[in-house]
């Protein structure tokens, strides 16, 4: 795990969460990969990291299911950084671009920033659909039950959930 000296950027460390998700290949794989990446980039120091869920597709639901995690850490790269370097990690792993909510190798949100509000053409913080998707609600309070976000608490959403079709998985995809 990078100390904070050895992130990149020059800003303040700053609590932040990621939403991670694959349908294709070695799904559970993938989000691993990407993890390590992360930290071995100096782009994000982890303190958590959720199970890994399998869930269903979600926008364009003609395609096969998704494997979901979430992670919170501390980084120093200001948003828009932390969008490019996340990018860059997708893109190194092979992902290229696609139809929106379509097929993915691998997809790496940014769901927060600290507790700022973020608004540009490229990212908005906190993700706009972060109360919306159970796939990521569900993680996230698994790893951070007592975290609010915009003054709203994740685990008190995440319970409004209860019923959907999200259930944890083993490395090699199976149901638990």
């Amino acid at each position: 795990m990078p100390s904070p000296a050895d992130l990149l950027g020059t800003g303040p460390l700053t609590n932040t969460g990621l939403g991670l998700g694959s349908n294709i290949g070695d799904k559970a794989g993938k989000i691993a990969r990407a993890l390590v990446l992360l930290e071995e980039r100096g782009i994000i120091r982890l303190s958590a990291v959720s199970s890994i869920y399998r869930t269903a597709p979600w926008g364009y639901v003609e395609q096969d299911f998704f494997a979901n995690a979430c992670a919170v850490g501390e980084t120093r790269l200001p948003p828009l950084a932390l969008l490019a370097a996340t990018n860059a990690v997708e893109t190194e792993m092979g992902r290229k671009p696609s139809m929106r909510w379509g097929p993915r190798l691998i997809d790496i949100d940014i769901l927060f920033h600290g507790d700022a509000s973020f608004a540009h053409a490229q990212l908005n913080l906190p993700h706009k659909d972060l109360f919306g998707r159970a796939f990521v609600l569900v993680p996230l309070a698994e790893i951070a039950p007592h975290l609010k976000v915009s003054g709203r608490s994740i685990a008190k959403a995440a319970a409004g959930f209860a019923g959907e079709p999200i259930e944890k998985w083993d490395a090699s995809g199976r149901r638990r």
